[in-house]
């Protein structure tokens, strides 16, 4: 059993790693719990999903002014849908949220983190295309 932060409503869920296939659902609001999409986090949220959460956790922090992470939203989400079940992903956006950014020293932007077990594993700045986000992933994990 691993616990899973719903992205809709914040609770805490058991699931069996073997029915992550079968589109698991919240206990309480009902909604997807693995959905395949990224989940816009902000401060209010950001330390329960991260921290909680048993899957590992990548977040893109970007902001709308940034070219670079207009250019690599497609190709992070596309890999959200591809790794749906294995990692979750989220997004930050830092002209909104900058205490998050100042709390995990982002000084460029797009910069994608790895988190496990509410702990900072990997990161890397810079757009990716989603081949590049899949192969850092790899060797992040």
């Amino acid at each position: 059993m691993l616990e899973l932060v719903c992205p809709h409503c914040f609770a805490i869920n058991r699931v069996p790693e073997t029915r992550f296939t079968e589109q698991p659902k919240c206990g309480k609001c009902g909604n997807l719990l693995l959905p395949g999409t990224p989940l816009e986090l902000d401060g209010a949220h950001f330390d329960r999903y991260i921290g909680r959460n048993q899957l590992p956790v990548v977040v893109d922090f970007w902001a709308s002014w940034c070219g670079p992470c207009k250019m690599m939203a497609p190709a992070f989400k596309q890999a959200a849908h591809d790794l749906s079940g294995k990692i979750s992903f989220a997004k930050v956006d830092t002209e909104a949220e900058q205490p998050l950014g100042a709390r995990y020293a982002v000084r460029s932007i797009p910069t994608m983190i790895v988190f496990k077990n509410g702990q900072e594993h990997a990161r890397t700045s810079g757009a990716l295309d989603v081949s590049g986000i899949k192969r850092w992933l790899s060797g992040a994990l």
